[in-house]
């Protein structure tokens, strides 16, 4: 009995270590994807002051990260209301200094150009 027990030991134990394994894994790629996405969603004001109401949608974009995150419904929130017929993406300003208050960016696009840009306090 003594040797199937040590057998069923290193069986459950292998078994363990390996579902470990995993989930270490999973934690390290699952916290690099949220850093990764939240960093999708952090801009410049540089470019935020930069860009002017008329500019060229495609102009615009290419400055701005890609914005499509996790995020970008809690930073809808308290916002204004979206021009009708307009494209929104949200941001969070890089240039933060308070903490626990971010500042949201928000560019507006309608027929090609930026019809709005606008930034509020993230609730």
């Amino acid at each position: 009995m003594g040797v199937a027990q040590r057998k069923g030991c290193l069986i459950g134990c292998g078994v363990a270590l390996v579902l470990g394994i995993g989930a270490v894994i999973a934690v390290v790629f699952g916290v690099g994807k949220i850093a990764d996405m939240a960093d999708k969603s952090l801009l410049d004001p540089s470019v935020y002051e930069g860009v002017k109401t008329g500019d060229a949608e495609s102009d615009v974009r290419a400055k701005l990260p890609s914005g499509e995150s996790f995020v970008k419904s809690a930073l809808k929130e308290g916002g204004p209301v979206e021009p009708e017929g307009s494209t929104c993406a949200w941001y969070i300003s890089t240039d933060d200094t308070d903490l626990g208050t971010e500042t949201v960016l928000r560019f507006c696009f309608k027929d090609g150009k930026l019809a709005e840009k606008t930034k509020y306090p993230m609730k």
